[in-house]
């Protein structure tokens, strides 16, 4: 973000240009971008090494001031040192306070979280189906009018899918005057085909056997059978019989970074463990077969996909991990309009479907500025922050002067952080074009940014929670990533909620020279 110097009257929540409407970030809100508890949190740590390092000085010049005694204690090796009583306490108590910070600063420190390798599903070609051959589908099932077909084939070509992504087996096969199969084991083939593939690629590419992960934890939002999906695994792979393993459901797109959390969480009470975090989502008993146009937008964007990444917080595995997590802020955006945007139930004819509101883009805006409140601390550089607090500090003066005296003080403009200066790359979640040009525009990104993003998008659709994991296998293999710098990922998710992680990069494969998939896309 840059300083926007918009008069009030124009910070309204949508603008249009072009016949196009865009989110617009009231400045207003983002004034309070930085929360300082936050900041004094983050640099606590700095300042107290700051004064460990002035006693460690002290120290020195002490000792320094009585360099004779020393040097005849190094050359003798039997004479005693005699300091006046002040400078030996003096030594002493600086000696013990600096030996009480470092240690309490080491014990202090979170376990690091190390991503190994992780490994995204490659779907078959008999899966994949040009927008002609979805509309053939779709066509098919009979239950459309020819107004919701009209409409699907609109949204699908401003979607910003591409002419191949995939859908599960089930619904492919209606292209051979086969009726689509919902059944649960259909649903099951589903998820193991994606799940298995995956998981077998990052334990092959880390060396990693299955027995050897301690944590498993699965998300998956619309399919959840008994035994669950983590037994599915576990009984596949032969994991060892006392893992923890949790089936996260319900939790919507943004649940990829829901899960990195927990293993998170579970790794700090588990030292020298290995975890393995699966995203996916089930297509096949999700195809909706009703004529609400709230309920179509799910087929025309949703498609197969999947990832497994696998995470250790094994000191000795810091020499080959990929990345290493720095933070994970997850924010819940409360509020009537917020919670019913993306909905699971019924249309008035009973036909189940997830219904997408048309204010999700303005929700998903608020829910990315309250995100980025929270985050800001943590990534921003001193040189964003502080113009910032004097900036904060000028309004706040000028609203106190206004208030208190009448004086008249024209408006003024806040100083809006660039989040570009703190991160390297971003992994904006592919929920569609809207969501994509909407954040490009607001946070005044590059198209070279958001190309991870529109590559994810128009190769394989929204594959929901995995869709961050695409993102970042292309930035890992199509862009110049090298060690040092900072990915961001940022999910939505039903309810409402926007998740984001930091991660840095430790190592990363040779680059794969290709052309960058820019904005070009964009407007196809």
């Amino acid at each position: 973000m840059r300083r926007n110097d918009s008069t009030a009257s124009q910070l309204n929540d949508f603008t249009e240009e072009d016949g196009k409407k865009y989110y617009q970030v009231s400045k207003s809100r983002l004034m309070s971008l930085v929360d300082w508890v936050s900041v004094s949190q983050k640099y606590l740590p700095i300042l107290i090494m700051s004064i460990s390092a002035v006693l460690v000085f002290q120290i020195l010049v002490t000792l320094y001031s009585h360099r004779s005694f020393l040097m005849e204690f190094y050359n003798n090796q039997i004479n005693v040192i005699e300091l006046e009583r002040q400078d030996a306490f003096d030594i002493g108590w600086k000696s013990f306070l600096v030996i009480v910070i470092v240690l309490w600063y080491l014990f202090k420190q979170a376990n690091p979280v190390y991503l190994l390798d992780f490994a995204t599903f490659e779907p078959p070609e008999e899966w994949k189906l040009t927008s002609e051959e979805l509309m053939t589908i779709m066509k098919a099932q009979g239950c459309f009018t020819e107004d919701s077909l009209a409409f699907l084939e609109r949204m699908l070509s401003q979607s910003g899918c591409g002419p191949s992504t995939a859908w599960p087996p089930g619904t492919v096969q209606c292209l051979r005057g086969l009726p689509a199969d919902t059944s649960a084991e259909a649903a099951r083939l589903e998820s193991e085909t994606v799940i298995f593939d995956c998981v077998r690629q990052v334990l092959a590419s880390t060396g990693v056997s299955a027995k050897d992960i301690n944590i498993l934890v699965i998300n998956c939002s619309l399919f959840s059978p008994t035994p669950s999906l983590c037994s599915m695994v576990i009984n596949e792979f032969g994991m060892r019989s006392d893992i923890s393993s949790y089936n996260l459901s319900g939790m919507g797109c943004s649940a990829g970074l829901i899960s990195i959390e927990l293993v998170k969480n579970l790794l700090a009470a588990k030292p020298n463990s290995t975890a393995l975090v699966v995203s996916t989502e089930n297509l096949t008993q999700n195809l909706y077969l009703g004529n609400d146009r709230g309920f179509l937008l799910q087929n025309t964007l949703f498609r197969v996909g999947g990832a497994a990444i696998l995470l250790s917080n094994k000191w000795t595995d810091a020499f080959r991990a990929r990345l290493k997590l720095l933070h994970v802020v997850r924010t819940q955006h409360v509020s009537e309009d917020s919670y019913g945007c993306v909905y699971e139930t019924e249309d008035d004819k009973k036909n189940r479907g997830v219904r997408l509101s048309k204010d999700i883009v303005k929700v998903a805006g608020r829910a990315l500025e309250r995100n980025f409140t929270a985050l800001g601390p943590h990534v921003l550089p001193f040189s964003e922050q502080i113009p910032t607090a004097f900036w904060m500090m000028v309004r706040a003066m000028a609203k106190y002067a206004s208030s208190t005296f009448g004086m008249k003080i024209d408006k003024i403009s806040p100083y809006i952080p660039d989040f570009k200066r703190g991160i390297d790359h971003f992994c904006i979640h592919a929920g569609g074009r809207g969501i994509i040009d909407g954040i490009e525009k607001n946070l005044k990104l590059t198209p070279q940014h958001v190309a991870a993003s529109r590559y994810a998008l128009y190769t394989y659709g929204n594959t929901s929670s995995s869709s961050i994991w695409y993102e970042m296998d292309y930035i890992r293999k199509k862009t110049d990533l090298r060690r040092g710098q900072r990915i961001l990922q940022v999910a939505f998710g039903s309810g409402f909620k926007c998740n984001s992680a930091v991660w840095f990069c430790l190592n990363n494969p040779p680059l794969i020279q290709v052309s960058s998939f820019s904005s070009s896309k964009k407007n196809d």
